[in-house]
């Protein structure tokens, strides 16, 4: 259907068609007559209308905005709307032209200049693997830091600035100046000066995208009155889930058997087993992933990466998300293979304490239902 039927049908207006097609309920596609115009599938069109025309229980409603559904609680961080990622009010694409990791803290803390210095010179144990070191920072300081409730706004915030140079210090030890901006101590870290301006532009992208599973966590946390670190060792506990900050080590898994029996092949023997693609696609963003677009317009792909692109896109229709680009940035820059986690991770935290000061803010506790599924009750009787 064209805009203009899609409308008529549904009865609605042009912005909330757009939120639909962002939230993945009704796919979009180029118009092959106008590519200036896009057409509306017209199976979604009509399923939305079923499902619009009868009156759904408020437990039917619950249960599905749990995943990809209706938003379940207000924010004013950031939103994914008309196939774009906004950070309060800021295409987040156009900010990663210019801004730094900081700046982004600064908007979404709303809190005033930011720095990721480190807080010490202190000695970091820097063995084992990155992520490990984030986790064990941050459990050392849950055990002694206070909770988050009964404290005003000015102090948090100092010590969110302060658990994020603890998390850089962790990561990198004691690399660079305190007053350089984060990506380029990771590119000073790393030896790969070249990269300075890619990892400054990740950064920014991946600083926050609205109540995806890790922040929820933290979210949740917070509600309780928990510290900060603890919030920050949730978000980084889910993040290390294999559906969520583990997509590149299944992309590399993936690389792997392409370098074997080629890109096709891979992805062939993948789909057979039942599983998603990693790194394609993203239920929000229908029509490509715009941190994705935006980040692999500054290196060019590897053969390699390249191949599985075009096999991907051409067996599945799905593009390429920004746990992609981010393993080809990787890839292009010969960054270690680590660092998609750490960029991302490093990024995210300021998203996370973003959600974790603007959830203790509202002093109210995230307290779901569970919709009873088990064995009927059995009522005993005298």
């Amino acid at each position: 259907m064209s805009a203009e039927q899609a409308l008529k049908f549904l009865g609605i207006r042009s912005q909330t068609l757009y939120a639909n097609v962002s939230r993945g309920r009704i796919r979009a596609k180029p118009d092959p007559k106008d590519a200036r115009r896009n057409l509306y599938n017209g199976q979604d069109i009509e399923r939305l209308t079923q499902r619009r025309a009868g009156r759904r229980s408020a437990e039917t409603v619950a249960g599905q905005a749990i995943g990809w559904g209706d938003p379940i609680l207000a924010s004013g961080i950031s939103t994914v709307a008309a196939g774009r990622l906004w950070y309060r009010g800021c295409d987040a694409v156009q900010l990663a032209e210019h801004a730094t990791l900081e700046e982004i803290a600064d908007l979404l803390w709303q809190a005033g200049p930011v720095t990721t210095g480190l807080v010490s010179r202190a000695k970091t144990n820097m063995r084992g693997a990155p992520e490990n070191r984030m986790l064990v920072a941050m459990s050392a300081r849950v055990a002694t830091d206070p909770p988050s409730l009964g404290r005003s706004p000015a102090v948090l915030k100092s010590e969110a600035q302060s658990l994020l140079s603890a998390l850089s210090h962790a990561t990198l030890g004691a690399v660079g100046h305190a007053d350089r901006p984060l990506h380029a101590r990771l590119a000073a870290a790393w030896r790969k000066r070249a990269a300075n301006d890619v990892l400054r532009r990740a950064l920014v992208l991946l600083a926050d995208h609205e109540l995806n599973a890790s922040t929820f966590a933290v979210r949740v946390a917070a509600s309780t009155g928990a510290s900060l670190s603890a919030c920050l060792l949730a978000g980084l506990a889910t993040l290390t889930g294999p559906l969520h900050g583990g997509a590149a080590r299944a992309l590399r898994f993936l690389l792997g058997n392409a370098r074997q029996i080629g890109a096709t092949n891979a992805v062939r023997e993948w789909l057979a087993r039942g599983e998603p693609l990693p790194a394609f696609g993203h239920p929000l963003y229908p029509q490509g992933d715009p941190r994705a677009i935006a980040l692999m317009r500054q290196f060019k792909l590897s053969p390699m990466f390249a191949e599985m692109r075009t096999a991907a896109e051409g067996l599945t229709g799905d593009q390429p998300n920004v746990d992609f680009a981010l393993a080809a940035m990787a890839d292009a820059h010969g960054l270690p293979e680590h660092a998609p986690f750490v960029i991302f991770a490093l990024s995210r935290s300021v998203g996370w304490m973003a959600h974790a000061l603007e959830q203790v803010a509202t002093g109210q506790i995230i307290r779901p239902r569970a919709r009873y599924v088990g064995p009927a009750l059995v009522k005993e009787t005298a």
